[in-house]
């Protein structure tokens, strides 16, 4: 693999360690501001819609300059945001600054995918995409339980002031590292646009957007969920993001590898599994043994299913893939962002700290149909053309 990837997967790992670390804080956040934690997961749900809405608009804006520049300029407004984070004077002024970050999410990764498979063999690609990913999953490993054992003990305005020090690292990785590859010929914004009116493209997105939502429903309210229904202590919540982002970086990897081979199956066996692992951890939660090993489970299977949905939508958008491609991570943000909403709702209405992986198991099913859709179609539309040649060769 080139080593333009380290850079990528660089900023992947600033990027990844400030959407997930916010989950590890929500106690002490809600604290400091005096919001009830429902409130404080509005940090997580308006983090997404952020990139949902920049995923695009960056990416548009960025289709006048080359790849590597917007990358890098990218980086430059992450890192902005998280210092407004540091800083924030109240709850609003935090999810302002948490929005300002995200605006870059999308479209770093999204661009960030299509350089990957540049840089690499055809048959490559969903591993040179993985690769990437494997910074936002070392994330979850290193990045997110640091920052949440800094917040808790020097404060959590110290947390995201080191993860803006990540994004400045980053931005120098891209600037030595990424190559200045030219601008594919003949790209515009209505080419770009036309990829969307393919079927599977949509579905793609939709998939995206219901299966990794299920990973959030479960996730965002981890910290109550384990110290009040496992029964694990609140230092306990550091090791627990460790394993969770253990679960994500072997999941990536192996997504990554058999997406390469044979994509579709891999998607069937992971959403499938993802949606029986959700529905059991509205048990297993009650142990802390059980409730550990389910945790990296999901992780596992989360993030198994990110490489190819991602390779699915540039298969798909070959032609346009780049707004296609970061409007997909706006989709996989966007099932954060609902995802983390119906949590929050289920919580509010009483119905108990395990109640979002109910709805985190919907999700994960509902995305499994239209795998099976998506499936049924490619295989229609790939006899059509057999079934109209058919008559004419016996003729």
């Amino acid at each position: 693999m080139p080593l333009a990837l380290l850079a990528l997967a660089i900023g992947a790992f600033g990027i990844g360690t400030t959407e997930f670390v916010i989950m590890g804080l929500l106690p002490e956040v809600a604290s400091d501001f005096g919001v009830t934690i429902p409130t404080a997961g509005l940090l997580v749900t308006g983090y997404a819609i952020g990139v949902v809405v920049g995923a695009p608009l960056m990416t548009v804006l960025g289709t006048r300059i080359s790849r590597k520049r917007m990358l890098m300029l990218l980086m430059v407004l992450f890192t902005v945001g998280n210092l407004l984070s540091a800083v924030a004077p109240s709850f609003g002024a935090m999810l302002a600054g948490r929005i300002v970050a995200s605006l870059a999410h999308g479209a770093f990764f999204g661009i960030g995918s299509v350089v990957a498979a540049e840089l690499v063999a055809p048959e490559k690609k969903a591993g040179a995409i993985a690769t990437m990913f494997t910074g936002l999953t070392v994330a979850n490993i290193v990045g997110v339980p640091l920052g949440t054992f800094v917040g808790q003990s020097v404060g959590w305005r110290a947390t995201f002031a080191i993860v803006a020090v990540l994004g400045v690292v980053g931005l120098l990785g891209i600037a030595r590292l990424v190559p200045d590859l030219p601008r594919p010929e003949g790209a515009h914004l209505r080419r770009e646009l036309a990829a969307f009116r393919n079927v599977q493209v949509v579905l793609a997105m939709a998939m995206t957007v219901l299966g990794f939502g299920g990973v959030f429903a479960a996730i965002t309210y981890i910290a109550p969920m384990m110290t009040e229904v496992a029964g694990f202590s609140d230092g306990a919540v550091t090791w627990l993001l460790v394993l969770l982002g253990v679960g994500m970086f072997l999941g990536n990897l192996l997504g990554g590898r058999f997406a390469d081979r044979r994509l579709m199956p891999m998607l069937f066996t992971t959403l499938g599994g993802l949606a029986v692992a959700l529905a059991l951890f509205t048990v297993t939660a009650h142990n802390e043994i059980t409730a550990a090993v389910t945790l990296l489970v999901i992780g596992a299977l989360g993030f198994a299913t990110v490489p190819p949905l991602q390779k699915r939508v540039l298969d798909q958008a070959h032609g346009a893939p780049t707004l296609a491609s970061a409007v997909n991570i706006g989709a996989f943000n966007l099932g954060n962002a609902l995802a983390a909403w119906l949590g929050g709702a289920v919580i509010a209405a009483g119905l108990g700290w395990t109640a979002p992986n109910w709805v985190g198991a919907a999700l994960a099913a509902a995305a499994l149909l239209l795998a099976f859709v998506s499936a049924a179609l490619e295989r229609r539309d790939a006899a059509a053309p057999a079934a109209v040649r058919a008559p004419a060769l016996n003729h």
